[in-house]
């Protein structure tokens, strides 16, 4: 739900005290979600995606990029500023050698972003998401769904794919190597 009439920057959308309501910046109006129910299907999944791009950015020669997760800050868009929380995302070397080691947001494109579908998700939140990461120029999205064990790929082109427990899931070009089983990312 949109907030407020009155458009924001990042500064002054960080400055709302964190009040337990989840919030993204989506050019420049706040989007309020009330507070997001995770629970353990999604909790497990964030772990084994870690794990699975952890274990492939280490093999990936250096220079490597960055893997971010636990809904990671992002400004994707400026003027007016569009800026999420990511569950998971995979930048570019270029892009890590210019975040700070203690910096509070990424400021740029991630080449994935993961997210991972949570019951308080709804189907308007997830398109108006998938819409605004294609606009900014996400190469790759993955929305994964642990209620019915399946990753959507979704690229800039529009194309888009649905990959079951059955599938492999690859990432090229933009995680050059990477394949898992999809039945992996939901094995406990």
């Amino acid at each position: 739900m949109a907030i407020g009439s009155q458009f924001m920057t990042t500064e002054e959308f960080l400055a709302i005290p964190d009040d337990g309501i989840d919030r993204d910046l989506i050019r420049g109006e706040v989007r309020e979600y009330g507070m997001t129910t995770r629970g353990t299907p999604h909790c497990r999944v964030s772990i084994k995606l870690s794990y699975l791009l952890y274990e492939w950015l280490r093999r990936t020669p250096r220079p490597r990029g960055g893997l971010y997760g636990g809904d990671i800050r992002v400004r994707i868009r400026r003027d007016p500023d569009t800026f999420v929380g990511i569950d998971l995302a995979y930048i570019s070397p270029e892009l890590e050698a210019r975040t700070a080691r203690n910096a509070t947001l990424i400021d740029g494109i991630p080449e994935l972003v993961v997210e991972i579908i949570s019951p308080s998700d709804t189907a308007e939140g997830i398109s108006e998401k998938i819409f605004e990461y294609q606009r900014a120029g996400v190469p790759l999205i993955w929305y994964v769904d642990p209620s019915v064990q399946t990753v959507t790929a979704y690229r800039l082109d529009g194309r888009h794919q649905m990959y079951n427990i059955h599938q492999d899931l690859t990432a090229e070009p933009e995680l050059p190597g990477f394949r898992v089983r999809v039945a992996e990312i939901f094995e406990d």
